[in-house]
This record gives structure tokens, sequence and C-alpha cells, in this order.
């Protein structure tokens, strides 16, 4: 983790330190949403429309999937989803879970106001054909941040919760007000360029909105909750912060917090990532939460 971090301070951090280079990030054509070929070797790999944005299903050839999860994609929602993601998607599918994968849009061009509806129906049709307490929904950085989001919303549209969220370094609060994030030596993520990726996504709404920030929404009544972080990232003061408001509501949430470890660490081919992956798969394709 160390190599890593040496690596990402040399050849990511730089690329949002500056307003002017956060907004021309943001502003630069979005990567290809199209899975791999080699994942398409692998696996049975669908793809549709759904309310106009992409969709892509990844399951076991052999059809035995009795699990599904909503995987979405971190990426200060303004970069498209990378081959670290459908590595992780890929080890869900080998172990026996269909994947869905929506492509929401990604800002400038959308914001979260198309992303939800459209997660929405992407939900809906997958409750079509599994029971809620079979589907996970998994998510990291921005992407934890919109699953957290979207399961505090589902009430409200009467659909049920799944049986578990897997939240892997979620941005849990766009306003990056936490007075903590000071003592915080990310390598990687930088305060400017997340506050100008905020902004976009936001779209001129308040980003205290808990569809924005879900660290101000409700907790009570979420399913099981398993939260990964590590000590050199910006997102550990808030999922720290949601633990705390957890406890307030009766929620009980699995914090996994790992000492050294960079953003979105379970993603990262280290042994602490190799690690934690295998533990989220794991939990993602067990027959029952526990």
């Amino acid at each position: 983790m160390r190599a890593v971090r040496a690596v990402l301070r040399l050849t990511r951090k730089r690329g949002m330190a500056t307003v002017e280079r956060a907004r021309k990030r943001i502003a630069a054509p979005k990567a290809s949403y199209a899975p791999p070929a080699a994942l398409r070797k692998r696996h049975d790999v669908r793809s549709r429309e759904v309310e106009g944005f992409p969709c892509t299903t990844v399951a076991p050839r052999d059809g035995r999937s009795t699990r599904a999860a909503i995987y979405l994609h971190g990426g200060a929602y303004i970069s498209e989803i990378s081959p670290q993601h459908w590595t992780l998607i890929s080890a869900l599918a080998d172990a026996g879970v269909r994947v869905e994968v929506p492509s929401y849009g990604l800002a400038p061009q959308h914001t979260y106001r198309e992303a939800y509806p459209f997660l929405g129906s992407v939900y809906r049709r997958l409750l079509a054909d599994v029971d809620a307490s079979a589907i996970t929904f998994v998510g990291d950085s921005a992407g934890g941040g919109l699953a957290l989001g979207f399961a505090q919303t589902l009430a409200g549209v009467g659909l049920p919760q799944p049986g578990r969220l897997v939240l892997i370094s979620p941005w849990l609060d766009l306003t990056l007000s936490n007075p903590d994030l000071d003592a915080i030596r990310d390598p990687w993520l930088n305060r400017v360029g997340l506050a100008e990726a905020a902004a976009a996504w936001a779209g001129g709404d308040d980003p205290t909105d808990p569809r924005l920030s879900p660290l101000n929404g409700p907790l009570s009544g979420l399913a099981p909750m398993d939260v990964y972080v590590g000590t050199r990232e910006l997102c550990l003061p808030d999922v720290l912060l949601l633990k705390d408001r957890c406890a307030t509501e009766g929620v009980t949430p699995q914090v996994t917090v790992c000492e050294g470890a960079v953003h979105v660490y379970p993603l990262v081919p280290a042994p602490e990532g190799r690690a934690a992956a295998r533990t989220i798969v794991r939990s993602v394709s067990q027959d029952s939460v526990s």
C-alpha cells in the first residue's frame, strides 16, 4: 500500500489540484462505459437501455446465480467506469452473483436528478426476477454515496430495502465541510477538484440535500451496511461520522478501517485490497445476511 500511495501521489493527485485543472477534467470527453472483451468471454454479458441510459448485466454463464447486486461505480460523478470496477464485478459473477451495472449520466452533462429515477427503474426490473432480500447495493466512492442516497429514498417510492448495502470509501458529504478533513494526508483525492465535481453533479441545487450528501439522510430502517475505508483518504472522517450517526438511530454498520490504505482500497491490487475484495465477494454471494 505504501507503493500505491507513492504512485497515486505522482500520477493522479495533480490532475484535480486546481480549479482550472478540475474544470478541464470535468469538461473532457468521457471514456467508454462498454465492458472489456475479457469480461464478455468469461461471463454472460448483456447491455440494454433503461430510461435512456445504458445498463449492463454481468451473470455467470451457467445461469446458476441465486443472488444479485447493483454496482454503482465511482469517479467523482464525472468519470466513467474503470477496469478496476470491472475486475470486482467479474469476481462477483464468478461467485454466482448476477450484477446489474447502471451507467448513470455523468456531470456536467447530467446531474443526480436523472440518476435517481434511472436507478429506480433498474431496481424495479431486477425485483421482477430476484427477491429484494437476495439483492445487494454495492458502490464505491461517488457510487457508494449514490448507493446510500438511493437506499434512503426507497420507502418514498414504494420499493423495498435490498438485503445488504456494501459501501467502499463512500463519498457521503459533497460539501467537504468536516473539520477533520484537514488532518487527512490523502495521496490521491484533492478537495479543490472534488468541490468542482460536486458543484457540477448538484447542478445548482443545495449540496446538503441527502440525495447528494446522504450523511444528512435517514439511517434507520436501512438494510444491513458494510463499509470499507482507509486511513489515508478524505472519505474517512465522514465514514466515522456516519458510524456515530447510525448509533444514535439504532443502526449498527460493519465498518472496516484499513490502516494506511488509500481511497477505494478493495479495488487496488495490493494485499490489503485483495483481502477486502474477497470478503466483499463472500458477503454479497452468501445465501443469507449475517
